[in-house]
């Protein structure tokens, strides 16, 4: 989530070759916006109650934000390994916090050339396969490395103390951004460790352990969206700690994290905490629904279902925030609201496009609604700035073809449940793939100093 204002002309439309996953980019949307009603999972898989919705008033601005974060090309939230490797960088401060593969670090940020007077950086989100591929580059982390040895630090250990100092220092950083805009932004997203997806106790324990070891008001602890997250979310929150809730696909399980957020924004009120302070996005990935919904779609082979290729993310995540609208609608967010409580703004993953017969800025300028974050690889981040064609709002008006497009891919013989139960598991199985590759490239670093 790392910002940058930009002026856009072109077209939308021009094509660029398939886009890489690995590091995360962002745009920011920042206006008036109107709300959700988090009702839990029952009901149809994508049915959601249509309610009267705010419409932005003329002159409500929709500020454009870019962001950009860590290192290379790719979409961040991904975790593919099809990315280059970073070359070899001496200096500790410019290891896991690059923004871009050659003209960004973190020192380079630390210098202001570029950094956040000049590019408006506005966050930095952080992953698995990111941090791995860093440590790779032991020459940053000999320090640190050689001190861990020597205490006995275990390889668990040593990557929560290499991290934390990671995401400490970013947050250092960005504490300017983070005041500047009365808490709102500047944010650091650390990852809990993705084996505790499914331990709801584990992983509440481990976001109380980072947020006390990088102890920065600008951080955010990211926690996978599965059923046994949900209360996690919750009861991390309701400690005071501010949640980016990663991996949701669905519409049903993304209606339970807006009910895990209320909850968590009422206990933390209980604790005697400062919602105010106290900030969430939901991350909704966008492009990982097409390649799943768009293989099947021609494996079925029928001209109608070809037709469908390409349209069902984009109608996914304009109903993801429809539900984002209708929490906002409801008695129980308006007691938070009135306490100082701070929306939970719907976050685009995966936005880079897999598809080169796909315009390639398709899920920035057809996802664009106030409260809304983006996050986009670099390619995409180029490409939206070189032609992209940003409009007030291309959501809020898409419902009812949103609906009837995804009824007419169910009608083709794509069952909506699988699909996001199948990029569930694959998710979760990269976020743990990329923390093996993690703990590998730590182990053999304590190695070279036992």
């Amino acid at each position: 989530m790392l910002g940058v204002r930009r002026t856009h002309r072109g077209a939308c439309g021009r094509r660029h070759p398939r886009q890489q996953a690995g590091d995360e980019t962002g745009l920011l949307l920042l206006g008036h916006g109107s709300a959700p009603h988090p009702d839990d999972s029952n009901g149809s898989d994508r049915q959601l109650q249509q309610r009267d919705r705010h419409q932005p008033e003329p002159g409500d601005p929709l500020q454009l934000v870019f962001a950009q974060a860590r290192p290379g090309d790719p979409d961040p939230d991904d975790h593919d390994r099809d990315h280059e490797p970073l070359e070899q960088r001496p200096d500790h401060a410019e290891r896991a916090v690059e923004l871009t593969k050659n003209s960004f670090s973190y020192a380079k940020l630390t210098a202001d050339a570029p950094g956040i007077a000049t590019r408006s950086v506005t966050g930095v989100t952080t992953n698995p396969s990111i941090f791995a591929v860093a440590l790779a580059d032991a020459g940053a982390y000999q320090g640190q490395l050689r001190e861990l040895a020597a205490a006995g630090a275990s390889v668990d250990e040593a990557v929560v103390a290499l991290t934390t100092e990671d995401v400490r220092r970013a947050a250092d950083v960005l504490a300017p951004v983070h005041e500047r805009t009365g808490g709102a932004d500047g944010f650091v997203s650390l990852e809990v460790d993705p084996r505790l997806a499914r331990d709801a106790a584990g992983t509440v324990a481990q976001a109380r352990e980072l947020a006390a070891a990088v102890d920065r008001p600008n951080l955010m602890v990211k926690i996978p969206a599965t059923v046994e997250g949900l209360s996690a979310i919750a009861d991390v929150l309701g400690e005071g700690i501010s949640v980016n809730v990663t991996l949701i696909f669905s519409l049903p399980r993304y209606r339970r994290v807006l009910n895990a957020w209320l909850t968590g924004l009422e206990k933390a009120r209980a604790n005697g905490h400062d919602v105010r302070r106290l900030h969430s996005v939901a991350s909704f990935f966008v492009s990982r629904v097409d390649t799943e919904v768009d293989a099947r779609l021609r494996a079925i082979g029928t001209p109608e279902a070809e037709a469908l290729t390409g349209r069902a993310a984009v109608a996914n995540a304009r109903l993801a925030y429809r539900a984002f609208e209708q929490a906002l609608d409801s008695e129980r967010w308006r007691l938070l609201e009135a306490a100082g409580a701070p929306v939970q703004r719907p976050l685009w993953a995966s936005t880079g496009v897999k598809d080169p017969a796909l315009p390639d800025t398709l899920y920035v300028t057809e996802l664009v609604a106030p409260h809304t974050v983006t996050t986009l690889p670099e390619k995409t981040l180029e490409a939206v700035a070189d032609h992209g064609v940003i409009a007030a709002d291309t959501v809020t008006g898409a419902y009812a073809e949103a609906d009837a497009l995804l009824d007419a891919v169910g009608a083709a013989g794509v069952s909506y449940q699988d699909v996001v139960d199948v990029l569930e598991t694959e998710g979760l199985e990269k976020f743990e793939a990329a923390w093996d590759e993690l703990l590998g490239s730590v182990r053999s670093g304590l190695d070279a100093h036992r």
